[in-house]
């Protein structure tokens, strides 16, 4: 734990007292989003302090040149970074032509920040003394609409204390805007109009190379104690600004209220050329609601979400502040409403990563989406992976590949690579299993199998392909091996046969070959259509078959476990609980060089294997796995502490289990890693919520159908969750004396609980 600011409370994430130094921090916590679009919690008005702006707009990217000091071959050409959209929720505030600052007050007094997760909002309050002495009061408020997802709504309240005063606020559109990260320092955004008519604003632009075509709008109404008044703004313009100066003498006791409504139409939605007439009807329907209107909108949105999403723990406030804010968040960055976007590890909270799509999709937050929603928001995201099939087998052919083998890209926007370091681009093979992993979990889950026959089947078959030439045959071993690559544990690189990927390699081809024979015998013309588009042959499938039957996985006879690679062994074993803490995290403190060389591990290797195959090895060898591995991992991956608080509930390890919650729930509340301030760790968040359900409350599929063995830490008096199997929703509600099941549905269902066969009827409570 790096920080401890944060008030515990049931459904909001506070913050009390003004404190610059943890202003970056906050703007990454408090950020909030509606799947199409998202800000960091920046303040409203001017703050000249240390800050990280941030607006984003799903979808769009820039390709950003790639910079190296050498070229490869094969080396993607650029990292593509999703962009720093421009700013519509600016509002200045001059205090008698004083700007208010924050960072230049003379003092700040009851300064209190809240994001109300039941409800979608973001709110301020503070007292503040300004160098010309005058005292004012701010309550502001905003949220981005889940019913309208193209607009967002600021309320923004200022009261004089100490005398009467000339407040001014200038509501702004801002187009110069930046990244942090820009490799070359280009101009991301070309602007091809500033407009304005009456109350709204209006910027236009494009993006460079990209051509993502966007409208930036604004609409402002005023109130003085609640009653709306006209003012007529003062309008400044220039090639990438727009603002309205509305002046307004106000008495002491007062409150003078702006409410600005904004957002952006994008060209994914509309015309291009009808971007500003989009944005007028939306602003028409902001203004029909109200602010007040709109918000109501918010509070009913959310609470659907709630009702099949949450997870209530009883008896631990840090515990539940913790998994609410995990679901809330991946809440506010996907919703499943449109198969062309995906999930970035960051979400809209930074920029870090690129805003990309990575592995930990398919991997992590799959699973989420399937049972706190229907089944099509997961079927959109393994179509997301389908629709960018020809990319992949593009990506395989610049190495080398070829006959259809599929890469899929480590990092993406389009399906084509662009992630910019060695060792992950071309050694973190691995992602491949996890796209072919996410489509049998699928099938598992849902019992849908019409994906495969459908478009599941040509992407099992790009990657089996690839998987077969990526092998090498070892005269030296007589079995098929995979050399220079980087496992799910990115601190050791370009190392031989890391068990993780042969044995993921060994299951997609096996995988793909059973589904081939299922199709062929069930699907016939979809057979017939693939077999001939995808030019499949029998003398193919066998060499498949010959290398997954003949893999190569590395063991250690002296300490009966699967090695990592090759040369684990050869590494100086010290165990984590022997390093210094001053020297944690290691990769802020040690060279890259020395950590390579160590045998620490950043994230769940073997052990993430191990989950995704559970019922394929005994809870004898995960106890063995687990013990040997785990104290030498230092979980400098947000992706990490999950796993392994899934394994130890699995071995009855509930302390342990609880801390690794802890760990994975308040990763960013509590900044474990120290780097909250760059956004936070979205796709690890669906990893919490595994870490529950999967964990504590030991849901699995067995037998094709739900299982459950729940356990329950000591530190809590009871937890409950929902999920949605096969379209019937299941409540389970867990205590320290027993389980309660609830059926949500017309239908009996029948489970396992402690793999005892149990039924449950619909409104009938089942005890065990």
């Amino acid at each position: 734990m790096n920080q401890d600011y944060i008030k515990p409370d049931n459904w909001s994430i506070i913050e009390e007292g003004f404190d610059p130094s943890r202003v970056e921090s906050s703007e990454s916590l408090f950020s909030i989003g509606n799947g199409a679009m998202g800000q960091r919690a920046n303040f409203e008005e001017t703050y000249t302090g240390e800050t990280f702006q941030g607006s984003y707009i799903a979808g769009v990217y820039y390709p950003d040149k790639t910079r190296v000091g050498w070229w490869k071959n094969g080396y993607p050409e650029y990292f593509a970074k999703v962009l720093n959209a421009p700013n519509w929720i600016g509002v200045n505030v001059l205090v008698n032509g004083e700007s208010l600052d924050l960072n230049t007050c003379k003092q700040v007094r009851g300064f209190r920040r809240e994001l109300n997760m039941k409800e979608g909002w973001l709110s301020r309050n503070f007292t503040a003394t300004l160098q010309n002495s005058v005292t004012v009061e701010v309550t502001t408020k905003r949220f981005l609409s889940l019913e309208l997802d193209e607009l967002g709504a600021i309320q923004f309240s200022i009261i004089p204390v100490n005398s009467d005063a000339e407040i001014t606020f200038q509501p702004y559109l801002d187009n110069g805007i930046s990244n942090k990260d820009t490799n070359w320092d280009d101009k991301f955004w070309d602007v091809s109009g500033v407009s304005h008519k009456n109350h709204q604003g209006f910027i236009e632009a494009k993006t460079m190379k990209t051509d993502f075509h966007i409208c930036t709008y604004m609409e402002s109404q005023l109130y003085v104690n609640g009653k709306q008044v006209a003012i007529e703004p003062k309008v400044q313009v220039d090639s990438n600004y727009i603002s309205f100066d509305y002046k307004q003498s106000v008495k002491k006791g007062d409150t003078f209220t702006i409410t600005k409504y904004g957002g952006y139409t994008v060209d994914r939605n509309h015309d291009k050329k009808e971007l500003v007439s989009a944005a007028i009807k939306v602003l028409k329907e902001a203004i029909k609601f109200g602010f007040e209107g709109l918000l109501e909108k918010q509070k009913e949105a959310w609470a659907s979400i709630w009702e099949r999403a949450d997870i209530t723990i009883d008896g631990d406030v840090k515990a539940q502040q913790g998994i609410r804010f995990n679901i809330f968040q991946l809440n506010q960055t996907y919703l499943g409403t449109d198969s062309r976007l995906n999930i970035g590890p960051k979400g809209f909270t930074g920029e870090k990563y690129g805003g990309s799509t990575y592995w930990d999709t398919e991997a992590y937050c799959i699973p989420f989406y399937m049972a706190t929603k229907d089944q099509e928001v997961a079927r959109k995201l393994l179509e997301y992976r389908y629709n960018h099939l020809e990319k992949a087998i593009e990506n395989a052919e610049k190495l080398g590949f070829t006959n259809g083998a599929a890469l899929y890209p480590m990092v993406t926007m389009n399906g084509e690579e662009c992630h910019n370091e060695w060792e992950i681009t071309f050694e973190e093979i691995h992602r491949n299993g996890a796209i072919a992993f996410a489509i049998y979990n699928y099938h598992r889950y849902t019992g849908d199998y019409s994906y495969i026959p459908e478009k599941g089947l040509e992407v099992l078959i790009g990657i089996a392909r690839f998987w077969q030439q990526r092998a090498t045959f070892s005269k030296d071993k007589n079995k098929y091996v995979i050399l220079g690559v980087t496992g799910p544990n990115e601190y050791e690189n370009n190392v031989n046969n890391n068990w993780y990927t042969n044995y993921l390699a060994q299951w997609c081809i096996n995988y793909a070959l059973e589904c081939i024979e299922k199709v062929d015998a069930g699907y016939q013309s979809d057979f017939l259509r693939i077999a001939k588009k995808v030019a499949l042959t029998k003398g193919e499938m066998a060499l498949w078959k010959a290398v997954a039957d003949n893999m190569y996985f590395p063991y250690s006879q002296k300490h009966h476990v699967y090695l990592q690679q090759d040369g684990f062994l050869d590494k100086e074993l010290i165990s984590v609980s022997e390093l210094d803490a001053s020297q944690r995290p290691i990769n802020q403190h040690w060279s890259w060089d020395r950590i390579l060389r160590s045998p620490y591990i950043k994230q769940a290797d073997i052990l993430q294997g191990f989950y995704f195959f559970e019922d394929q090895f005994t809870n004898e060898e995960l106890e063995r796995h687990f013990d040997f591995y785990e104290p030498y991992t230092v979980h400098e991956s947000s992706l990490s502490p999950c796993v392994h608080s899934i394994q130890a509930a699995q071995l009855g390890r509930m302390e342990q289990a609880y801390n690794f919650y802890l760990r994975t729930s308040r990763l960013d509340l509590d900044d474990y890693n120290h780097e909250v301030h760059e956004g936070l760790h979205i796709t690890s968040m669906a990893g919490t919520w595994m870490s529950i359900v999967e964990g504590f409350g030991g849901m699995r599929i067995k037998d094709n159908m739900l299982s459950f063995k729940p356990q329950i830490p000591k530190q809590w008096k009871g937890y409950s969750f929902k999920v949605n199997f096969r379209d019937t929703i299941i409540k389970v509600n867990v205590s320290q004396d027993a389980t309660n099941f609830e059926l949500e549905s017309e239908y009996e269902i029948q489970i396992l609980v402690n793999d005892n066969l149990v039924s449950i009827e619909p409104n009938n409570l089942v005890t065990v």
